[in-house]
């Protein structure tokens, strides 16, 4: 009874191997990534890519563990859960209202620590923020945030919902 259960096991891990999800892994820069609208220093789009792009972009660095079912399941739930929260490939097309929440959502997440996610980090020590990138992160947001001009009434609604 416990070899069949088993071997049976083993039949399911071997066959849910052919069943992979797509590769977020967008060819080039995406006319809508975030540094075609807005301005995106190099020192802070470099903290970006390292720490917040795989989850939050369209181009996904995939470790090699990915090749691995049902990991690789998890894995792009885990991309498309944080892409539908924050695409900085797709940034551009954002509603100023809607860039200026998510600027604000970047700057509390990393002045608060809890992006990067603990769970990524475990494997992915290389993301870990420093206070001083996390600091580099906030700032340019905020500063973005400022900039970004939103229409009266936008603005109003925003704020009553609050």
């Amino acid at each position: 009874m416990l070899r069949t259960v088993l071997l049976s096991l083993l039949a399911i891990l071997v066959v849910i191997q052919f069943f992979r999800p797509e590769k977020n892994q967008a060819e080039g820069l995406s006319s809508n990534d975030i540094s075609t609208k807005y301005a995106v220093p190099n020192n802070v789009h470099s903290v970006l890519r390292r720490a917040c792009f795989d989850c939050h972009s369209n181009s996904t660095t995939y470790p090699w563990y990915d090749n691995i079912q049902p990991v690789a399941w998890w894995l792009n739930h885990h991309i498309e859960e944080g892409k539908e929260e924050l695409n900085f490939s797709e940034f551009a097309t954002y509603s100023p209202k809607k860039a200026r929440h998510k600027l604000e959502e970047v700057g509390e997440a990393v002045t608060d620590g809890w992006m990067p996610l603990g769970s990524y980090l475990w494997i992915h020590n290389d993301a870990k923020l420093t206070p001083e990138e996390a600091k580099l992160i906030a700032n340019w947001a905020s500063g973005l945030r400022k900039q970004i001009q939103v229409p009266a009434g936008e603005e109003e609604e925003h704020h009553e919902g609050h």
